[in-house]
């Protein structure tokens, strides 16, 4: 009920969850060790994990769904399935013998000297990724009260639109990091300059292009997630308003990958939780009670608004912390 479900969904919401909360162990093992094969340079290994879990739960879907007549119950058994299925995958290759990084009893025990660096450069992510479920607390309670069923269900469409825009964008990031670290800690200015100004391209280049797609096809899009008419008239207009500073995102995602792979841990934190925290929640209930008119748009609003503001808190406080690292880097290397 907190996520925003209403009397007429929650049934759907439990019975999902039921099933999909077992196989969340699978999830995490998956998610944690492929690290450990893309930073081994197993990049093809790294996206063949993932790829099996997304082909075998499109496969099982429609098998559970309709074939076993299982309804939402169906959707959730096949999606733990297909994610033990990469957790087995991931875990077959870490233990097998092309892996230069093996799986062994002996080296699982916790040490704080290589956990503590570890955890607080990956807060920053940490941050991202758990304020999601805040902000749907947060967008779903207050669509509830103002636009109902309906405008719940095209936030839950805005939402998986939007990971178009951040899966790709913080894969680009996770791809960089390994390069500008290894050349941070080479002491390559130019290196290091260089593939940050070539991922900040790549991801304003991408950003600007979904951005484009979003708002000339912003129907299209929510045919991807419903069939409703009327749901996908309404999420048409909900989109295009949701997604009005997408373009920005690259600078964004850009900026707060490249402070974690400077090892800039305390930097990227702020960033992320500026943006979702400072800004974001608290427009949530602002934007309705300072718009007349439709109140539920004026809910979609706060996305826009606050990255606008958290893109450019960004930027500046990249450009110097930046140029401040390069300097201290060359007066190492000169050193």
């Amino acid at each position: 009920m907190a996520f925003g479900a209403s009397e007429n969904t929650i049934e759907y919401g439990v019975s999902y969850m039921n099933i999909y909360a077992l196989g969340t162990v699978f999830v995490e093992v998956t998610l944690g060790m492929n690290s450990f094969i893309t930073a081994q340079g197993f990049a093809k290994t790294g996206m063949l994990s993932v790829l099996i879990g997304a082909v075998a739960n499109i496969i099982l879907d429609p098998i559970f769904i309709f074939g076993f007549n299982m309804d939402v119950r169906g959707a959730a058994l096949a999606t733990i399935i297909s994610q033990a299925l990469s957790c087995i995958w991931v875990v077959w290759f870490l233990c097998g013998k092309k892996t230069t990084l093996k799986i062994r009893k002996k080296n699982i025990g916790l040490q704080p000297r290589i956990i503590l660096p570890c955890v607080a450069l990956g807060t920053s992510v940490f941050v991202m990724q758990a304020s999601e479920s805040v902000i749907s607390v947060c967008f779903n309670s207050s669509l509830q009260k103002y636009g109902g069923d309906m405008a719940v269900g095209a936030m839950t469409i805005l939402t998986s639109v939007m990971q178009f825009a951040m899966l790709p964008l913080q894969g680009l990031g996770q791809g960089a990091q390994p390069i500008i670290s290894y050349n941070y800690g080479a002491k390559n200015v130019e290196r290091v300059r260089a593939a940050y100004r070539l991922l900040l391209k790549s991801s304003l280049v991408y950003s600007c292009l979904l951005w484009l797609l979003v708002m000339a096809f912003p129907q299209g899009f929510a045919a991807m997630f419903t069939t409703d008419p009327e749901l996908m008239q309404y999420t048409r207009t909900a989109l295009r308003i949701y997604m009005a500073a997408a373009l920005l995102f690259g600078i964004q995602i850009a900026c707060q990958m490249t402070f974690n792979a400077l090892g800039r841990a305390v930097e990227s934190i702020v960033v992320a939780v500026v943006r979702k925290f400072v800004l974001l929640i608290p427009l949530i209930y602002i934007m309705p009670a300072i718009f007349s008119g439709d109140k539920a748009r004026a809910v979609y609003m706060a996305e826009p608004v606050a990255d606008a503001i958290a893109v450019t808190f960004t930027a500046i406080l990249f450009a110097i912390q930046f140029k401040k690292t390069l300097a201290k880097l060359d007066t190492l290397k000169k050193a």
